[in-house]
């Protein structure tokens, strides 16, 4: 196997032509994060992105997108926002990780959401479940199974739906929209839930804020932004900014205007975001890894994602696993334990109200 290693721009139409028939080819891979459109977007606004390339003699059988670091350290592209994480190859194809790693100039490659099947992935690293919403069978089926798993919520939210149009206003839903006003409104949403519960604001970097405004724009058959909003009214209530492929919806950004918050918003607003996504040939939506309450009401399935690190030995790696695997291990503890989680969670909204009135 030879290795190439190149910047995303670099990549001719051949080479993403390869790389989307890569990844059509494995269901595991069926992700917008796991798209060239995506790596590319994001080389476009930071420097340290980069594709290795897999030779088979003249042939291309795999595209490995990582970003490179000081020390050699690697991590996936865009680190920290995305949701799918590892290298698009043909079915079967052996790879030797550390080799790969040698090959990217790399010491260390860290992810915290590689997907199943990936050659990087070995029985000591974690794995963690991703909540979906399968939709192959229609939005009605996927109404079925909720009645019968999920019917307290399923019934309230229809409830609090017809209760918020009587009190507010007339209800619509504009999914799929490429206007960056509703864009914005959403981003300020979610900044200030950031703020509220203590986490860091994403959207105070300018490169993210950026990044989303130009996959929102990115729009092909087998890869776009998908932005949907729900009015009352004509006032923007909830909304959702994600990507999508052919067939699979990655839920991203989820936010709601807390004015709205005793109709439980954000579950209206996916429940129709399920309806549109299902009538517009979404099999999937991938709620992401995350224990959220949200998310185990509307679930009906699961896949799973692995968290980690493969490393060749030598100082770097030595560095990095006194910095980054002992933390990694105790919030691990921390989100297995329903006590402590709680506890944890507890402070940082302390904080984040704490924060929220020094800042005015």
């Amino acid at each position: 196997m030879r290795v190439t290693l190149a910047l995303p721009r670099e990549l001719g139409q051949s080479e993403v032509s390869r790389w989307r028939e890569l990844q059509e080819a494995d269901p595991a891979l069926d992700s917008p994060f796991l798209s060239p459109e995506f790596t590319i977007t994001v080389g476009e606004l930071r420097d340290v992105v980069r594709v290795a390339v897999l030779y088979d003699g003249p042939d291309i059988v795999g595209f490995f997108p990582f970003e490179r670091h000081p020390l050699g350290i690697g991590k996936p592209v865009a680190a920290g926002l995305t949701d799918a994480q590892g290298m698009v190859r043909a079915k079967g194809l052996p790879i030797d990780p550390r080799r790969l790693l040698k090959e990217c100039g790399l010491a260390v490659y860290e992810f915290d959401h590689l997907v199943s099947g990936q050659p990087l992935l070995d029985e000591r690293h974690d794995r963690h479940p991703s909540p979906i919403i399968d939709l192959r069978g229609g939005y009605e089926h996927y109404t079925d199974i909720l009645r019968e798993h999920s019917g307290k919520t399923y019934k309230s939210t229809l409830a609090k739906s017809r209760k918020l149009q009587r009190e507010a206003g007339e209800l619509h839903h504009d999914y799929a929209t490429t206007d960056l006003a509703p864009l914005h409104t959403l981003l300020g949403w979610k900044t200030d839930q950031y703020r509220r519960t203590g986490r860091t604001d994403r959207f105070a970097h300018r490169w993210i804020v950026e990044l989303v405004e130009r996959l929102l724009a990115t729009r092909s058959d087998s890869f776009a932004g998908v932005l949907d909003m729900v009015y009352v009214d004509g006032r923007p209530v909830a909304g959702h900014f994600g990507l999508r492929t052919r067939t699979t919806l990655a839920g991203w950004f989820p936010a709601y205007d807390t004015h709205f918050a005793k109709y439980s918003p954000g579950l209206i607003h996916h429940l129709a975001m399920a309806e549109q996504a299902a009538a517009n040939g979404i099999e999937v939506i991938d709620m992401g890894r995350g224990e959220k309450e949200y998310k185990e009401k509307l679930k009906t399935g699961q896949l799973e994602v692995a968290e980690g690190r493969v490393a060749r030995i030598g100082a770097s790696a030595g560095i990095h696993w006194m910095m980054r695997v002992p933390v990694r291990k105790t919030r691990a503890t921390v989100m297995a334990n329903p006590f402590l989680l709680k506890t944890a969670d507890k402070a940082l909204k302390t904080y984040g109200r704490l924060r929220t009135v020094l800042q005015g």
